[in-house]
């Protein structure tokens, strides 16, 4: 995507891999929108530490962010002992993948590596095969990104008013992002529609990412408190919904999603919305039979508790608004059923819940 910063413009990715320092590229999404940052880092501990942080973040980032990881850190060892490689290798796959436990894209993303690097007769031709599998999961995300625009472009029509929730945009993925995918497609086509953002507490990645990535983008938009939404339904200002998600069930259709998807599901189902989710192939779990065995990531209460944001000064500041002595319980994703999804955006077309497990030959590429 295209950035404007400190008076220049350039196009970046997400995530990025310097072969030459070994390093996995990031922008520092907690700094967004006010300061726009590449940062490196410098082996597969940091580059998972930045996917638990949320240096990085969105299902095909960290993904990405993964694989690269992974193959940072089998370039890493030293030395030519195959059985130690292996078990090097391991450790690698364990840290990546424990890092944020909701999303699949990180764990297909490091299956997909570590079975390419598997045909590598040497470690030395193991190494040169992760790289590589890296860099075409990467490139794969961003094809898959395109193809939803395709796909999702012609749902959006003249003049409509769209709500999001979160960010799946350029930021969530390596480039062009899922939800935002058809609005990018549709303005390249001439179409003139108004997004509203929901803020999406607690850490507002839909005020401070994807409100950044329209006003990039020069799309019509304004961010709303994420209770606002139902106001706008009531009064028929919304005609429809697009939204990300990091893992939906192949075999049910049930879609996870960041806190408060569900929320949206029902208003639009409540008020007859189209409520659409856009995802690449790698967020569908083919294994899993049951939304209720999803992990459910809860993360710290002080997000709920308060909020960072910038001084005057320039300066980054968490400030406490909650009472001193209260706690919080923050669950970073809900559930919602396939009866409240009208299609899944996928690269392959547009799809019902229900037709997921129907179709799984075409979804697999088998």
């Amino acid at each position: 995507m295209n950035v404007s910063a400190r008076g220049r413009k350039g196009h970046f990715r997400t995530v990025a891999f310097d072969e030459a320092r070994n390093t996995v590229d990031l922008i520092e999404q907690r700094l967004l929108p006010h300061t726009f940052r590449i940062v490196k880092m410098a082996d597969y501990k940091a580059t998972a530490a930045a996917i638990r942080d949320m240096v990085v973040r969105g299902a095909g980032a960290i993904g990405a962010t993964a694989a690269f990881g992974l193959a940072q850190g089998a370039r890493a060892f030293r030395g030519g002992a195959m059985g130690a490689f292996q078990k090097h290798l391991d450790r690698v796959q364990r840290t990546l993948a424990e890092a944020r436990p909701t999303a699949v894209d990180p764990v297909n993303a490091l299956a997909q590596v570590r079975k390419a690097a598997s045909a590598g007769a040497t470690v030395a031709e193991q190494k040169a095969l992760a790289l590589a599998a890296a860099r075409a999961f990467a490139e794969e995300d961003v094809d898959h990104c395109a193809a939803i625009g395709t796909h999702g472009a012609p749902l959006i029509r003249e003049g409509m008013n769209i709500l999001t929730h979160c960010n799946a945009g350029w930021l969530a993925f390596v480039d062009i992002g899922t939800a935002t995918a058809p609005l990018y497609a549709a303005q390249s086509e001439g179409r003139r529609f108004h997004v509203f953002c929901d803020e999406t507490r607690p850490r507002c990645q839909g005020a401070s990412l994807t409100a950044w990535e329209l006003a990039q983008q020069g799309i019509s938009h304004q961010v709303i408190a994420d209770n606002a939404a139902g106001f706008l339904f009531s009064r028929g200002e919304i005609d429809l919904v697009i939204v990300g998600s990091d893992r939906v069930l192949g075999r049910t259709g049930e879609v996870a999603n960041k806190i408060g998807t569900y929320t949206k599901a029902v208003l639009a189902r409540r008020h007859g919305i189209p409520f659409y989710v856009a995802i690449p192939l790698s967020t569908i779990d083919w294994e899993l039979e049951s939304g209720g065995a999803i992990p459910i990531e809860e993360r710290a209460g002080d997000e709920v508790l308060g909020a960072w944001g910038v001084t005057p000064a320039g300066r980054r500041q968490y400030v406490r608004i909650a009472n001193p002595s209260s706690k919080a319980f923050n669950p970073g994703f809900d559930v919602t059923p396939p009866d409240l999804i009208t299609g899944i955006i996928t690269p392959a077309g547009i799809f019902a819940p229900g037709d997921l497990w129907k179709r799984r030959a075409v979804l697999r590429g088998e």
